[in-house]
């Protein structure tokens, strides 16, 4: 299990592809500086932007979403005292929900 964000990860994955900053900005079509923030955690990444870069990376996308969406829910819950509590809860809903679908 990874503690990185998705911008971290995002940036370990196009560091260790050696593209630059500029190049990979350019084929978002997003200004370079847009494209550090969201490295560095200072600007929302989109789910768009994270389809699009597993594309550009050859990068497997359910890794990258499932790192996408659990810094949104981290982003909802950190700073709730009853987080952890309300996250628990809400594991068991989704897994009912599944079961239910199934059906």
């Amino acid at each position: 299990m990874s503690t990185k964000t998705i911008g971290e990860k995002l940036r370990c994955i196009r560091e260790e592809k050696e593209l630059p900053l500029r190049k990979v900005a350019a084929l978002l079509d997003i200004d370079v500086a847009i494209l550090s923030k969201m490295e560095r955690g200072e600007r929302k990444i989109t789910k768009e932007v994270v389809l699009k870069l597993a594309d550009i990376y050859d990068y497997n996308a359910d890794e990258l979403l499932v790192s996408f969406l659990s810094d949104k829910i981290l982003n909802e819950i950190q700073g709730e005292d009853l987080g952890i509590e309300a996250l628990k809860i809400a594991e068991e809903r989704a897994k009912c929900l599944k079961a239910n679908k199934k059906k």
